[in-house]
Parts: structure tokens; sequence; C-alpha cells
């Protein structure tokens, strides 16, 4: 049997081999900046690259200690992640050849556990709807999603292992649909922001992209500092989870791939549970979508001020209408939609002292046709609003032969629980 091309490695296979000195990161990196020559003039999923420091560092972990668990592994970086060797624009033009004088402290801590940082990756503007130049791995006339579309198209297009990404709305998960990869968004709080661009206080959480669900697991270990999220030989060994299938209030905007993938899950999930049932949301939960929109709408027109208020003229109008949106909403408005916010959480959290996993779509379907926007979030709004911890699973093609796929969502803070049971249940939906 052939050998796996080094560019197609997943993070957590190329980690044990770089670990053993199996592989070297010189050459992982030199694998990696060959497939990014063949597919990055097509895609575009890079804001900047910088080949030559990539390799000084992989050189110089190859001739040292193994650093940490992302030792020698090729790392993308959203361009909302403050660095300080690299260009942070943030996705807009405002921040050309802008250069942070610190790094966010979540790629710090990436690159204390040894990361290689190969580029920043393309980000709409300011994280919100505006694309940027980035297409989809899998057909370059669709949309890779967004926010963070270069991440996501860099691991689908297998140019990079891992990717760093955030979301506000729906920017982990729905790129990771579209792009046929694994996304995972940590529970609310467990990422550090310093660094990150805010855009919103209540909302912001952090996350990347991998292959498979070990891989962001890998990641999201060093990201929260909490080993237990890759402790890989206890998710064998955990009984198996009280599954709820929740197609949600929008599920009319569920296209037929999404709904027939659905139909089919009590089948496909034979064995894999503990219990399957399918729920309704609580009442609590049922305006979550809109209820999210006015706190992002609100918290956004805040957080970019400065951009709203002495640069409105160079900034997109999409952007512009956001601001306007969230300007007319006022403090007492937003107050209460904070409350709502707060019950909605207490709600959430007594709904999963039932269920073990939530399965919910991740997307409307598959990746639209198109460049000049980013797709529908509306199946990730709830899970972000609620601050809880969500994978997308990738598991299989629509009609037009893109990827489709789910997202798992868990407790909060239950995170290493959540992706051991995501394991699961990818493997058995794939197999």
């Amino acid at each position: 049997m052939a050998s796996t091309p080094l560019h197609e490695l997943g993070a957590a296979e190329a980690a044990i081999r770089l670990a053993r000195r199996d592989l070297t990161a010189v050459a992982l990196v030199r694998a990696c900046l060959d497939r990014i020559a063949q597919r990055e003039p097509e895609l575009h999923a890079f804001a900047c690259l910088d080949a030559d420091a990539a390799l000084a560092q992989a050189r110089a972990l190859d001739a040292g200690p193994i650093r940490g668990p992302l030792h020698g592994l090729p790392l993308g970086v959203k361009d909302l992640f403050d660095s300080v060797d690299l260009p942070t624009t943030y996705g807009s033009a405002l921040y050309a050849g802008h250069r942070p004088s610190v790094d966010a402290a979540a790629l710090a801590l990436c690159r204390e556990a040894g990361a290689v940082v190969v580029g920043k990756t393309v980000t709409t503007e300011f994280a919100y709807f505006q694309p940027g130049p980035t297409r989809n791995p899998h057909h370059p006339g669709h949309t890779p999603g967004g926010s963070s579309s270069g991440s996501a198209a860099a691991v689908g297009a297998a140019m990079l292992p891992l990717a760093l990404g955030s979301q506000t709305a729906g920017s982990i998960i729905r790129p990771a649909a579209y792009c046929g990869v694994v996304g995972y968004q940590a529970s609310l709080g467990r990422v550090p922001r310093a660094g990150i661009k805010t855009l919103s206080e209540t909302l912001d959480a952090f996350g990347g992209f991998g292959r498979s669900v070990r891989d962001v697991a890998l990641l999201g270990a060093v990201l929260t500092g909490d080993p237990r999220l890759a402790a890989f030989d206890a998710w064998a060994d955990a009984p198996a989870p009280r599954i709820a299938i929740v197609r949600t209030p929008e599920w009319a905007q569920a296209d037929a791939d999404v709904q027939a993938l659905f139909d089919a899950l009590s089948h496909a999930l034979t064995g894999s549970a503990a219990t399957l049932v399918e729920i309704e949301l609580p009442a609590a939960l049922a305006d979550g979508v809109a209820l999210q929109k006015r706190v992002m709408a609100h918290e956004m027109a805040r957080a970019l001020s400065h951009e709203r208020v002495r640069h409105a003229d160079r900034l997109s109008p999409r952007l512009r209408a956001l601001f306007d949106e969230g300007m007319a909403i006022d403090g007492a408005q937003h107050a209460a939609d904070l409350v709502c916010t707060g019950l909605a959480r207490a709600a959430a959290l007594r709904l999963l002292e039932q269920h073990d996993v939530l399965l919910a779509p991740s997307a409307t379907g598959e990746a639209p046709v198109g460049l000049d926007a980013t797709g529908d979030p509306v199946f990730c709004r709830l899970w972000t609003l609620l601050g809880l911890p969500c994978v997308h699973l990738p598991v299989g093609v629509g009609r037009h032969g893109l990827p489709i796929g789910l997202q798992a969502i868990g407790r909060r803070h239950d995170d290493h629980r959540l992706l051991g049971h995501a394991e699961r249940l990818h493997l058995a939906l794939t197999r």
C-alpha cells in the first residue's frame, strides 16, 4: 500500500511521527509549501505567507528537543489573530501592513507548543459577511464560507493540517461544512481572547480546523490548556452517549440533502448511542436566532466604533448596514437581550443534563455557488449564542458533489467529552 503523502497527513498522526523523529519538521513543512504552491494560485486561502520563516522555524525545531504537542506541525492563523512577525489586517484595507507588537495569546500558546506558523489565512472583512478572495477547495466557483474562509480552505485543500479560526455567528462550523473538514468551536471562554480582534464580548468563541476529530482535539488541548481534550486512550472506554437529534425551528431552510442525511441518522447510529431520540427545543430557545442577531449587531457596532466613526467610507455596504442596525438597538434593549441570553443558556444547561450530545445541521446544504457571499449561518447562531462547544463532522456529499455534514454540540466546558463522542459518531457515520 502506498504511503500517505506528507501534505495529507492529519495533525494527530504527524505529531506522533514528529515526536518519534520518524519525520522531520522540515520535510513536513516543505511538503505543505509544495502543496501551497500548487493550490494557492487558484484558491487564495492566504492573506500572507512566509515560507523562509516557516522553514527556519522547522530547522530550529529539528535541531532541538520536542517542544510540545504541536511540535513541527504547520499552522495557518486566521487574519483576525494578532501576530508579531506577519501583518494582521482583520480582512480590511484599513489595516494594510499593520504589525501588532505582540502575538494573540492563542497564537503564542501554539508557538510555545511547537507549531510552525506558515502564514495568515484570509478572513472576511472584520469577520463579517464581506468575502475575501478565497475559493472553495472542492469547486473554486463556490464559496468556502466565512468568516474563517482561508483557514477552512487551506485545510480542505491539504495545504495545512491545522488552522486557527473564530466564530461569532457561524464562522468555524459553516466553512468547515462547506470545505469538508472537521471544525471545532471551543466552549465560550475556554480560549484566551487577548490579541484577537474583538467583535462581541458575549459571543466571540475560538477554535480551529483539522482533518479529523483527533486533529482538532490536539489543537484544542493547547488552546484551552486542558490535556483531557487529547486524551485519546480515554475515548475508547467512554460509555456510549445519549444522543438527541435537533432539527431546530429553522429546519425548513435545510435543503433536501441535509434533510435526507438527518432522516438516515437513526439507522446510521444504531449501536453507537445509549439512547437516540428526536427532540423539540424548549420554548426558551425558540427565538435564539433572532436574539443572537440583535446581540451581535449591537456589540459589533460598538466594538468597531473607531472604524465606524472614522473610516465608514472605507467599509463595505454590508458592514455599514450592520452598524446601522446595531446602533439602532439601545442599551436598555441590549440589557434585556443579555438577560434573555442568560435564561437561554440556563435552559440549554438543563437540556444537556438529559442528553450528552445534540446533533443539528451545520449549514443549509452544500456551499452555494458564487463568491459574492459566504452562505447563511442560520444553523449556527443559536449554539454560538449559548456558548456551547461544537464540532462539525463531514459525513458525505450533496447532489453537486460538495461536502455536507452535521454538528455535534455538547455541554459548556465539557469539551473533552464532546470530542470523544464526536470521534465515535464520526466513525459510525463514515464507515
